[in-house]
């Protein structure tokens, strides 16, 4: 089972930024476009952001907008999360996922990461 593998991951104030990370060892992520989600306790599962496979398209979760930036650096075979203003609700395990239509990268993901915790809190 191809796997993805996330970092960046952490405790911050609110307002504070943190930058996830998503890469996988096996295979090339250009190849797909790539979901960031996110989980919190006794939540559904939400999908935070999504890029194209070139970057030309993005889409990011209302909740998210103005605060989060998804760009992917495909020579390094990574896939970034830049998050500002962080706020309490927040605070979840976020994972990145690889499918294979960006029409679904925001709801589905055919290859998955094992998650990497944020936590907002002062």
């Amino acid at each position: 089972q191809l796997q993805l593998v996330e970092s960046g991951g952490g405790l911050v104030q609110p307002g504070g930024s943190l930058r996830l990370s998503c890469t996988a060892s096996e295979f090339t992520l250009d190849h797909f476009a790539i979901g960031w989600f996110r989980q919190a306790p006794g939540k559904e599962r939400e999908g935070v952001s999504c890029i194209s496979r070139s970057g030309g398209s993005i889409n990011y979760a209302d909740s998210v907008k103005g605060r989060f930036t998804i760009s992917r650096d495909n020579a390094n075979n990574t896939v970034y999360l830049q998050m500002n203003n962080l706020k309490p609700e927040d605070t979840a395990v976020y994972y990145c996922a690889a499918d294979n239509s960006y029409y679904y990268c925001l709801q589905r993901g055919l290859y998955w990461g094992q998650g990497t915790q944020v936590t907002v809190s002062s």
